[in-house]
């Protein structure tokens, strides 16, 4: 098995699904990379069993065909150190060993029997919807930071994906903050709802990148399969049933809270240096026209008030949150002024993006509150 390639593209092709390989690995064989020549197509693989990227990659000479599994590590460190140059690969089918020759230097190393590599799934009785790259990009970044990390909670470290006729909808939360990012211009045939998990929406959302193209998502009840010209990801869905989130989104919110959303975020940046390490504490007094912004640490006798102008309809309100979730919420919306709407003191607070650009998208987030102390 023999074939030729450009160092810079082989190099570029295996980073982007470099990032689904484990640092530790219960099978050696997934330290590797599955390469497959087949004619003149060269087809590479990298798997952690839960999930599967693959991309075809352009050779320049290929002779015959077979499968090898490459160490993945030695292989990546070896191509950065190449300018852009014509590498050739000669595989002996017999004991697996690799010759990689480039310019005035050859290399060698040791592979594996391709087939000892896990086949990938086959997926049965599936349902299919396609969807722009960068709405699926968008959706992933507006989500993917609410995800929880509980080893207990599975179903939570997941995005949350609702198919319907009408829209299609990504929900993700931790039990302390909820992200619910609806798209009114992308649409299923039939109803469905899946959990994904957060690994592979990573790896999909770094090979994406500002790639304007269509994804095809084909899924059944166990996998997701995601296919884009020369990349298909395959991954096992998370297993189990999704909180019923609209339950805990407050419907009357009497008190809103309209302000600046670059200002805001700047403010608490600089208040929260100032609050409990372990609380992350941030107090807002909101009066008629007036925002006050606080947090103290009274371990080392810290403390940061600033005052904001806003615009507030509603009772005289003081209310605390963990700075941490709001300063990602608020980096996360991208319009200029933003509206926070609550009910009281001890009910989760509603973030709002405020004249949004996009009509046809729909997002919401919820964050609960921390209590104040005196």
């Amino acid at each position: 098995m023999k074939f030729i390639a450009s160092s810079t593209t082989l190099l570029k092709q295996l980073q982007s699904i470099s990032g689904v390989l484990n640092s530790n690995n219960t099978l050696p064989i997934l330290d590797n990379f599955l390469f497959e020549l087949n004619d003149d197509s060269l087809v590479v693989s990298a798997s952690d069993l839960e999930t599967t990227i693959t991309t075809k990659i352009q050779i320049s000479k290929a002779e015959e065909s077979g499968c090898v599994a490459i160490p993945a590590k030695i292989l990546l460190d070896t191509l950065k150190t190449f300018s852009d140059i014509p590498v050739s690969f000669t595989i002996d089918d017999k004991n697996f060993g690799i010759e990689i020759s480039a310019g005035e230097g050859k290399y060698r190393l040791t592979g594996h029997d391709g087939n000892e590599f896990p086949k990938l799934p086959t997926l049965e009785s599936t349902s299919s919807l396609t969807i722009n790259s960068l709405l699926l990009t968008k959706a992933i970044n507006k989500t993917i930071f609410a995800t929880g990390n509980d080893e207990l909670r599975p179903i939570m470290s997941g995005v949350f994906c609702q198919l319907s006729t009408k829209s299609i909808t990504f929900v993700a939360t931790d039990a302390h903050k909820l992200v619910r990012y609806t798209r009114n211009d992308a649409k299923s045939e039939s109803d469905a709802a899946f959990i994904l998990p957060k690994k592979p929406l990573n790896q999909l959302k770094n090979i994406l990148g500002n790639q304007d193209t269509p994804v095809k998502i084909e899924y059944n009840n166990t996998n997701a399969f995601f296919s884009f010209e020369n990349v298909n990801l395959i991954c096992r869905l998370i297993e189990g049933k999704y909180p019923n989130y609209e339950a805990v989104i407050p419907a009357e919110n009497p008190n809103k809270l309209t302000i600046d959303r670059i200002s805001f975020l700047s403010s608490i940046k600089r208040v929260a240096i100032f609050a409990n390490q372990s609380t992350h504490q941030v107090r807002l007094k909101i009066t008629g026209r007036e925002l006050v912004l606080s947090a103290e640490d009274l371990d080392f006798s810290n403390e940061a008030k600033e005052r904001l102008s806003c615009q507030y309809e509603g009772d005289d309100m003081e209310i605390g949150f963990n700075s941490k979730f709001i300063l990602e919420m608020l980096t996360n919306l991208e319009t200029d002024e933003i509206n926070l709407e609550m009910s009281a003191p001890n009910r989760a607070g509603i973030l709002l993006p405020v004249n949004s650009e996009n009509k046809s998208e729909d997002v919401l987030m919820l964050v609960m509150p921390v209590m104040l102390n005196g």
